[in-house]
């Protein structure tokens, strides 16, 4: 059951204009299910893209760097779930192709013009007849107001959908963001088994929005951790239509920060919904490490504690073994950190200080702490002013059954 994970209401998802959506049936894994999703961007659309640095990338993912790289502007997404069309060689990279191919047929544009996108099994052949037999029915159900049913067509093992949607005022222009996501395990930077989505109708240079997209990834997606297992087929895609008038192409426009702030709390609150509905997940924790000496630091202790098993289970338990997470910090590769300077807290309990427990913590205080459903670990270094955040879950029972007959 997902860790207190909000789903707005449909009147409360915004379309995007210049951004259309269908879906459809294909039969890709199994049938009667909805696993084929197309965007229609309007022309003059800037698309940008951050991918996945497994060197088993998958055949879309490969296309889809192509096809950016190409510069022919961008004016439709294809997503099929069921299959990953990963570690299929050059047939998968066929089939990639051959899919972009189908759908630039049916929407009058070139094959360049598309990006592929593919989540599911990895090592299986992709079943392309079935993909491009069901392009014409997605194709037909293209519509504004389809990002509630797209956020539950890209599921795999995900239980809820995850789509955030907002409006803001810049210079007197209202800006509509909306976007969706979907993961739930093989979650680890860079970036995860995830897809992400985000729209605007706001108007973004694309070179600029290529910057805005890396960095705002490196705050949101690639902050997060289920497994730390990294996935053939991560993908996080912004798209910024320009159809509601206001258009910025410099990072010195007035308006970009707050556009680009929108944009990266938009892309936070997608990520974080990946972990509130990881696979088997009861606990959704905050790892924060503060003092650290850089950003490289302080992430290297935060995932350490975040990744490690003994840790995740203790907090499935509720179980304030507390000296796991001394012992992940310890072994996080900081060769000359001095553990007397440490500080470490669950909750507004403190913990370990001065190389030990500290003298006033009591078992049954980090039990308190370790029984709520959202938890703060914060690690104070103590050896610079650098901190940083990575958001992650426990390890249930139900995390080994999910991934254990995930094939069957």
């Amino acid at each position: 059951m997902a860790v207190n994970l909000h789903i707005p209401s449909e009147s409360e998802i915004f379309p995007v204009a210049g951004v259309e959506i269908g879906i459809a049936e294909a039969g890709i894994r199994k049938a009667g299910r909805r696993d084929l999703t197309v965007f229609r961007l309007a022309e003059g659309a800037s698309v940008a893209g951050v991918f996945t640095r497994n060197r088993f990338r998958a055949a879309p993912v490969q296309v889809c760097e192509s096809h950016l790289a190409a510069g022919r502007g961008v004016r439709a997404l294809v997503i099929n779930t069921g299959n990953a069309n990963a570690g299929t060689g050059a047939p998968g990279l066929a089939a990639a192709q051959e899919t972009c191919a189908a759908l630039a047929g049916l929407l009058g544009i070139e094959a360049q013009q598309v990006l592929p996108f593919s989540t599911g099994v990895i090592l299986e052949p992709l079943p392309v007849q079935r993909l491009t037999a069901a392009l014409p029915q997605a194709v037909a159900n293209l519509a504004p107001g389809n990002w509630y049913a797209a956020a539950h067509s890209i599921m795999t093992t995900d239980t809820q959908p995850k789509i955030v949607s907002r409006r803001l005022e810049l210079d007197g222009t209202t800006v509509t963001i909306t976007g969706i996501s979907k993961g739930a395990g093989m979650i680890r930077p860079n970036m995860a088994t995830m897809l992400g989505y985000l729209a605007t109708d706001a108007g973004i240079d694309t070179a600029l929005l290529r910057r805005a997209a890396g960095a705002i990834a490196d705050r949101s997606f690639n902050r997060i951790t289920v497994d730390g297992d990294t996935s053939t087929n991560d993908s996080f895609i912004i798209m910024a239509t320009g159809r509601s008038g206001l258009r910025i192409e410099s990072e010195n426009d007035p308006r970009y920060a707050a556009l680009y702030a929108a944009l990266e709390s938009a892309a936070a609150e997608l990520a974080q919904k990946i972990v509130r509905d990881a696979e088997g997940a009861t606990k959704f924790m905050t790892i924060r490490v503060e003092e650290a000496a850089s950003t490289e630091e302080a992430l290297k202790v935060a995932y350490s504690v975040a990744q490690s098993p003994l840790v995740k289970t203790a907090f499935y338990a509720s179980d304030p073994n507390l000296g796991r997470i001394l012992a992940a910090i310890g072994y996080a590769g900081i060769a000359d950190l001095d553990v007397d300077g440490i500080r470490l807290w669950l909750g507004d309990v403190l913990v370990a200080s001065q190389g030990g427990r500290h003298p006033d913590y009591r078992e049954e205080d980090g039990q308190r702490v370790m029984k709520e459903p959202e938890i703060v670990v914060r690690i104070a270094l103590g050896r610079g002013n650098v901190a940083d955040t990575v958001y992650t879950c426990d390890f249930s029972h139900e995390y080994v059954s999910i991934n254990a007959d995930y094939r069957s």
